[in-house]
């Protein structure tokens, strides 16, 4: 009985070290946004590296969590939902690592009028994300809170759709000095 719970707080440890590591992620996608709004090549390439290296460590962590889950038959009748949850939250981190790689590739040129609106929409999706992770967090200890962190992140979410679309109005409709392939 021993090994069982042994291996239960080993998952348990891995799970948390896993969020952590999206929650990491979040915070150099944040970093590495105001970077290249900031012009700061040098520290949004760093933090381009290391949101790499985080992305890869969360990955390897999902894959042990998976494989002691499925080895170990904990939690059979909730692995699936686990799984899932981990998953969900492996594409966060995965669209962050994206968009910035996106960012180092296409270098795009954004209006420096743009910046702070760019900051902010950066700063609501990054509460959303946040939102979601807590609330995958308290899953574990005390789901029936879930729905107050579903909540925050339908908020956020609809926020960032208002900026994102004023900023767009403003692109398309405004910004007639620009053109079409910069706006775009």
């Amino acid at each position: 009985m021993s090994v069982l719970f042994k291996t239960a707080g080993k998952v348990i440890h891995r799970i948390d070290e896993f969020v952590n590591a999206v929650e990491e992620g979040l915070l150099l996608f944040k970093e590495s946004v105001n970077n290249y709004l900031d012009n700061d090549k040098e520290k949004f390439a760093e933090n381009l590296r290391r949101l790499e290296k985080v992305e890869g460590r969360a990955d390897s962590m999902q894959r042990k969590i998976e494989n002691d889950f499925f080895t170990n038959s904990l939690l059979p009748q909730h692995a699936a939902d686990v799984m899932i949850l981990l998953d969900k939250l492996d594409d966060i981190l995965d669209k962050a690592k994206e968009d910035i790689s996106q960012f180092d590739v296409e270098v795009p040129q954004i209006p420096p009028i743009l910046n702070n609106d760019y900051a902010k929409l950066t700063e609501i999706s990054v509460s959303a994300a946040e939102a979601a992770v807590s609330g995958a967090r308290i899953f574990f200890t005390e789901p029936r809170l879930v729905k107050d962190y579903i909540h925050k992140v339908v908020f956020y979410e609809r926020e960032a759709d208002k900026l994102a679309n004023n900023i767009k109005r403003k692109l398309f409709q405004e910004m007639d000095e620009l053109e079409l392939a910069q706006k775009i």
